[in-house]
């Protein structure tokens, strides 16, 4: 535990400048005192100071001071000493005890550990050693959800998803950046993707009802190891940027599910802009107004079936059969034809591609 390096410090603090040094939790509890006597009793100065604003007062003749790690109040350090002389002493102290409080959560939080893995911030030989130390589990099941989704309340995005997920010896939540929060979740079967998208679905509709925040998820595929974190992420970030890009009506994309936008990714740009310029002579794609477009979107989602898709958009047969023709005219594809709708569906992917690349 850190308190047992906390006492080290203060014993030595202490042989070092003769006077008396301590720490307190965020109650007023001594957990650390050069005289091991006072440990576990209760300052009431430092409750009482820590219902005041002030980062450092006297009170009593000891100077006291706020340890404050991510915006809160984690502890309070004190010195037996009213002499102005050594709140330098006192500081030095502080800035010590929170050294040795982020050297122990670098090496034995076991989230801090999971976001080595993710970034890749530690040798793969060390994963083994480090997970036996942590007691985790190094062969179990997981997922990586990566959720993007950001909230102007009080309340975070991974204080949610803590909440639904509070098993912090099988399941990780990790903070990447403002806008992404990492789930690294245990699952029973390499097989449980139904399991698994279920999971993805109750996250969003939480933040949704919780936060009022418009999320999206990718999902990696289940990996075997802890090792094999780093893949899963990446996945989840791969079908993360692919369904943005080709199922923006959408909001959990994962990775075994990527469809036809996973080729089109892939496919060098050079090549993406020649297919465009083969099928659509002239930028023919640009004069089909938002009208022709809702049409044949709504055309290709009805499996080509003329009578269907007038019906959905309540017009008349005949009216879509001069759409249909309109586009003919305008691009030499004719859409009841399979082979020309798979072509001028693959340009209109390649066309979305492009189009967010440059943007």
């Amino acid at each position: 535990m850190s308190v047992k390096l906390f006492q080290t410090l203060s014993d030595k603090y202490s042989e070092i400048i003769n006077k008396e040094v301590g720490v307190t939790d965020d109650s007023g509890i001594i957990i650390s005192h050069s005289n091991f006597q006072m440990i576990g009793q209760q300052d009431p100065n430092a409750a009482a100071f820590l219902q005041e604003k002030n980062l450092q007062q006297t009170i009593n003749g000891r100077i006291y001071n706020k340890v404050v790690v991510k915006n809160k109040v984690e502890f309070v350090t004190f010195i037996q000493s009213s002499e102005p002389q050594d709140i330098k002493y006192l500081e030095l102290f502080t800035l010590n005890i929170l050294n040795l409080k982020s050297y122990y959560d670098e090496k034995y939080d076991k989230n801090t550990f999971i976001k080595n893995i993710i970034v890749e911030n530690i040798l793969p030989g060390d994963i083994l050693v480090r997970s036996k130390e942590l007691h985790i589990d190094y062969n179990a099941m997981r997922v990586v959800f990566l959720v993007n989704a950001t909230s102007e309340r009080d309340i975070h995005v991974h204080e949610v998803i803590e909440s639904l997920f509070p098993n912090k010896s099988k399941d990780f939540v990790v903070v990447i950046d403002n806008d992404n929060v990492v789930l690294v979740k245990e699952v029973k079967s390499k097989d449980d993707y139904k399991e698994v998208f279920k999971i993805a679905r109750i996250i969003i509709d939480t933040l949704n009802a919780e936060l009022m925040v418009k999320a999206s998820i990718g999902i990696g595929t289940i990996i075997a190891n802890l090792k094999d974190i780093t893949k899963s992420y990446k996945e989840a970030q791969m079908s993360m940027i692919i369904g943005h890009i080709f199922s923006e009506e959408n909001n959990i994309y994962d990775y075994n599910n990527l469809g036809i936008g996973r080729l089109v990714y892939h496919i060098p740009t050079s090549l993406c802009q020649l297919f465009l310029d083969e099928v659509f002579k002239d930028n023919s794609a640009d004069s089909l107004d938002n009208e022709t477009m809702l049409t044949i979107q709504k055309f290709f989602e009805n499996n080509l079936n003329v009578s269907e898709t007038a019906r959905q958009l309540y017009i008349h047969r005949n009216t879509l059969v001069y759409r249909l023709e309109k586009i003919k005219r305008l691009t030499g594809l004719e859409l009841t034809s399979f082979d020309d709708a798979v072509i001028f569906k693959l340009a209109i992917l390649v066309k979305k591609y492009l189009a967010n690349i440059n943007d």
